[in-house]
């Protein structure tokens, strides 16, 4: 038989820095690890891009003489935000992050029960696919105002709409995952008696775990944007940094917008390299 073309073939993610990821998620070695010299290479590399970039951005408004209320500079950018983080944007990433969690914990440990009941129940999926499908298409954001109006202006409808939103993408990548499994070390495992559980214990779940991470690193940073989105379109009386950008877009202050968003990329970033780490050491040995 044939060998069937690599672009045709259903991978699983890799997370070894070593291996080529022609699949899988975007290859973080100069994030994620420091321990040769090509990803000292690597972390330099970028290093220097990201300032010449920062430095051209700064030349190209200073040459072509751009109002700071259209776009501020990047060293204003950068001022702004060491001044002011104690008061204007480290109270507010933690309250972001805190509802974050919240919302997320939720989210993707029921998603993640549903993936193992719909793997081993056909039945509950056929039932459950078609609002799965409602809920990922469906912006959660929008569904905060209406949620408002129930249970005040506490965390709560952020923190719902968090859930509804990361659930799902750890529903689906999870349930992918435990599909992969080898039809065959499951038939291996029940000619010697295996129970249902222990087949899932010991099979299911250690080959679908790679899935499973990207689950949950996709359902993280849909849970991030939600939860931005909330903070801004809803507001909170705890703060947050949805309600930042909306405070300073109110007031044209450009260089606090900007300098918020750069906190906001940082954490999704964060967000993206924990599950690598959290895949590399847990789930690399696919590869």
């Amino acid at each position: 038989m044939s060998e069937v073309p690599s672009e045709l073939r259903d991978e699983i993610p890799k997370f070894d820095d070593d291996a080529r990821q022609d699949h899988g998620p975007v290859g973080m070695t100069a994030l994620t690890s420091m321990r040769t010299a090509k990803s000292a290479l690597e972390i330099g590399t970028i290093i220097g891009l990201a300032i010449g970039v920062f430095w051209l951005i700064e030349l190209i408004l200073r040459v072509t003489d751009t109002p700071e209320f259209v776009l501020p500079k990047p060293t204003q950018v950068v001022t702004t935000l060491v001044g002011d983080w104690g008061t204007l944007y480290g109270p507010h990433l933690w309250v972001t992050v805190q509802t974050f969690l919240m919302g997320f914990a939720i989210g993707a440990s029921i998603g993640l029960l549903l993936a193992a009941v719909i793997t081993q129940l056909p039945f509950v999926e056929k039932v459950v696919a078609p609002y799965i499908i409602i809920m990922v298409t469906m912006p959660m954001v929008a569904l905060i105002p209406f949620l408002r109006l129930k249970m005040g202006f506490g965390i709560g409808p952020i923190v719902i709409a968090v859930a509804l939103a990361s659930g799902p993408m750890v529903m689906i990548n999870s349930a992918t995952g435990f599909r992969r499994t080898d039809l065959a070390k499951i038939a291996l495992a029940r000619s010697y008696g295996a129970s249902t559980f222990q087949i899932f214990r010991q099979i299911r779940f250690p080959m679908a775990l790679p899935m499973i991470i990207v689950g949950f690193m996709v359902g993280a940073i849909f849970g991030l944007l939600t939860t931005v989105g909330g903070e801004l379109v809803a507001g909170s009386e705890r703060g947050g940094l949805g309600r930042q950008l909306k405070f300073f877009s109110s007031l044209i202050i450009l260089d606090g917008f900007w300098a918020t968003i750069v906190v906001i990329a940082a954490l999704g970033v964060t967000i993206y390299v924990v599950f690598f780490l959290i895949g590399k050491k847990w789930a690399s040995w696919q590869t």
